[in-house]
């Protein structure tokens, strides 16, 4: 049924349409086209068939190097960390990541130690810690 519809428009269809185009014989006659938005369609379908005929030879898509985050705070330190005592906490330290690529987010599972590798950033995570009185 489908292989019949496409059949149907290939060998009737696009020749009718082909044959109703007016189609200049010079380069001064497309400029003096009245009816040029009839060419739109099939200029339309050639572009695509263009594109998708060179896509797999066009050069893919780099992926996005890790960039740094910490651009200001402390760069003459090798890791940023900074501790906060709070008495109300219920766990001796719980630590926060800062640097986005954590699994746990927001807990950090020190995933800032690869991407200081990678990127030379100094970031590390916020240290929570319980208050001892």
């Amino acid at each position: 049924m489908v292989l019949e519809s496409i059949s149907k428009i290939i060998k009737i269809q696009l020749p009718a349409y082909l044959k109703k185009l007016p189609l200049p014989e010079t380069i001064g006659g497309f400029a003096r086209l009245t009816e040029w938005l009839r060419l739109l369609p099939l200029l339309g379908i050639l572009a695509l068939l263009g594109y998708l005929t060179i896509r797999p030879f066009l050069p893919k898509k780099k992926k996005q190097r890790d960039s740094l985050i910490n651009l200001k705070i402390q760069k003459e330190n090798p890791k940023v960390v900074n501790e906060i005592d709070i008495e109300d906490l219920r766990t001796p330290n719980v630590c926060y990541c800062r640097c986005w690529r954590s699994k746990t987010f927001p807990v950090c599972d020190k995933s800032h130690i690869k991407h200081n590798e990678l990127t030379g950033d100094n970031v590390g995570p916020l240290i929570l810690k319980k208050k001892t009185l």
